[in-house]
C-alpha cells in the first residue's frame, strides 16, 4: 500500500501525534474527508473501517480490504443501518480485542474548508474516541481533492504532502454517554480548533440538496438550505413522501391561493407554534405581511425531500396552481413555483415562458413544460436569471464572523461558537480530555 501511495504522488507522509491503543481509544474519527486519499491512514494504520458490502466482491481490492475486517454494510438490507451500529458497539466495547474502527463522521466528502454536522454513530457506543485531523500541506490539493471526490482522477503528475495528527483521546462524560449527537459535537469543535477552521450546522443531508443531479441545481445562497434544517429539527419530514406530499398537494388546491397566518400554519402541519416554526414562516412571509401562501411550502417541502426528481415536484406545483378550466398557469405562477423551488427572492422566467409558450397564448400546462424540460435538460441554466440573495436574505440564519473562512462547498456559513462562550449551554459540555 505505501508503494501504491508513492507512485500516487505521496512521498512524504508525516504523522503527528500518538495512536492509542485499541483498549485506550477502540474508535477513531477522521476528518475532514476530502477524497479517496484519505484512506492513506487506514492503510499505515490497519484499522477497520464501516464500508459497503459490495465491495468486497472486487477483484483484488475485495481480497486485500477483507485483511483488515471491515464492518460491512448492506444496502439492500433495511435493517442494515441498526445492525451496522450494534456492530460498531460490539467491537467497540470489547476491551481492545478488535482493531480499532475508523470512521469518517460527517458521512461524505467536502473541500476542507469547515466541518459539517457529525453522524452520530461513531458516538453511540459511548467509549473513548480519538480524533484524527488530516491535513494536505500542499495548497494543490484543495483542487485534486475536488477531481478525485467527483470525477475520477487516477494520475497526478505531482508530489503531495500528506499529514494526519492523532489528538489526545476524548473520554465522553456521563451527559455525552447519553447524548451520542452531543459527543459527535464536542469532538467536532475539538476537531476543527486543531485544523483552524470554522463548524458549520448543515449536515450530510444538506450537502445531498446542493449537490442533487436535478434539472434545478441550487443556487449558491438559496435558502431551502435553511429551510431543510428546520424541517429535520421539528420532525416535518415525512417518512412516507409521495403519498404526504399528495396529500399536501390535494389540500393547498382546495385553499386556491388562501393565505395564512403562523397559528393557521401550525395548525395546518398540526403542529405547536414554536421558534423554530417561526423561523420557517419567514422564509415564506416575502411581503412581510404576516401571511403566507401554504402552496409555496408543499413547494419547498417537495424539493427537500426529493431533490432530484424535478419534474415531480413541478407536476405537484402545477396542479396546486392550474386553473379550472385550462389546467395552466400565467408566467408570474410560474415565477412563484420557480423561485420556491430555487430559495431565491427575485427571479426572472420571462425568457424560459416564452420559449416553452411558442403560440404566445399567455398561459402554460403541465405537458409543454415537460416536454420542453425533456428537450432542453439543463433549461434553468440557459433561460433563467437568479438574484442569489434568498429569501428575505435568510433573517434568522447565523452571521459568519469577521474574519470568517471561505465558505463551505459554496454555501455553509461559520457556525462555530466564539471563545468566550465556551462556558455556556450547550457547549459547557465540551470538557477536558485525557
Amino acid at each position: 500500500m505505501r508503494v501504491m501511495w508513492f507512485a500516487g504522488g505521496f512521498h512524504w507522509m508525516t504523522v503527528k501525534g500518538r495512536q492509542a491503543l485499541p483498549a485506550e481509544a477502540p474508535i477513531l474519527t477522521l476528518g475532514p474527508h476530502s477524497s479517496y486519499f484519505d484512506a492513506i491512514p487506514v492503510t499505515m494504520s490497519m484499522s477497520s473501517i464501516v464500508m459497503k458490502a459490495e465491495s468486497k466482491d472486487i477483484p483484488v481490492w475485495g481480497t486485500l480490504i477483507k485483511y483488515i475486517r471491515p464492518v460491512f454494510v448492506s444496502r439492500s438490507d433495511q435493517d442494515s443501518r441498526k445492525k451496522t451500529v450494534e456492530e460498531i458497539k460490539r467491537r467497540a466495547q470489547s476491551g481492545g480485542e478488535w482493531p480499532q474502527i475508523m470512521i469518517f463522521p460527517e458521512g461524505t466528502c467536502t473541500n476542507r474548508s469547515c466541518l459539517i454536522t457529525y453522524k452520530p454513530g461513531a458516538f453511540i457506543p459511548a467509549v473513548p474516541v480519538q480524533p484524527v485531523v488530516i491535513k494536505y500541506p500542499n495548497k494543490m490539493v484543495r483542487t485534486v481533492s475536488h477531481l478525485t471526490s467527483h470525477r475520477g482522477v487516477t494520475s497526478l503528475g505531482s508530489v503531495f504532502f500528506f499529514s494526519p495528527q492523532f489528538l489526545p483521546v476524548y473520554t465522553p462524560s456521563e451527559e455525552e454517554k447519553n447524548n451520542p449527537a452531543l459527543f459527535a459535537h464536542n469532538v467536532r469543535r475539538l476537531m476543527a480548533k486543531a485544523l483552524d477552521i470554522p463548524i458549520t450546522d448543515y449536515s450530510f443531508e444538506d450537502c445531498q440538496l446542493a449537490m442533487a443531479e436535478g434539472q434545478l441545481r441550487l443556487p449558491v445562497d438559496t435558502c431551502l438550505l435553511e429551510f431543510a434544517k428546520l424541517v429535520r429539527r421539528l420532525g416535518l419530514k415525512p417518512q412516507n413522501v409521495e403519498k404526504v406530499l399528495q396529500e399536501f398537494g390535494n389540500r393547498a388546491r382546495k385553499m386556491e391561493g388562501e393565505k395564512l397566518g403562523l397559528e393557521a400554519f401550525a395548525h395546518y402541519l398540526d403542529v405547536p407554534v414554536s421558534d423554530m416554526l417561526r423561523d420557517i414562516f419567514s422564509l415564506f412571509n416575502e411581503q412581510e405581511d404576516n401571511m403566507i401562501d401554504i402552496r409555496e411550502y408543499v413547494i419547498a417541502l417537495s424539493v427537500v425531500c426529493r431533490p432530484a426528481k424535478t419534474l415531480e415536484t413541478m407536476k405537484l406545483a402545477f396542479r396546486m396552481f392550474e386553473a379550472e378550466e385550462d389546467s395552466a398557469i400565467t408566467v408570474a405562477e410560474l415565477a412563484c413555483i420557480l423561485k420556491t423551488a430555487l430559495g431565491v427572492a427575485d427571479l426572472d422566467v420571462s425568457r424560459l415562458f416564452a420559449a416553452i409558450d411558442a403560440e404566445d397564448t399567455g398561459k402554460l400546462t403541465f405537458g409543454k413544460f415537460r416536454s420542453f424540460a425533456e428537450h432542453h435538460p439543463n433549461f434553468s441554466e440557459d433561460y433563467l436569471s437568479t438574484d442569489n440573495t434568498g429569501r428575505n436574505g435568510c433573517p434568522h440564519q447565523p452571521k459568519a464572523t469577521p474574519n470568517a473562512k471561505p465558505q463551505t462547498n459554496g454555501f455553509c456559513p461559520d457556525f462555530s461558537p466564539r471563545d468566550n462562550h465556551h462556558d455556556t449551554t450547550p457547549d459547557d459540555s465540551v470538557k477536558k480530555h485525557n
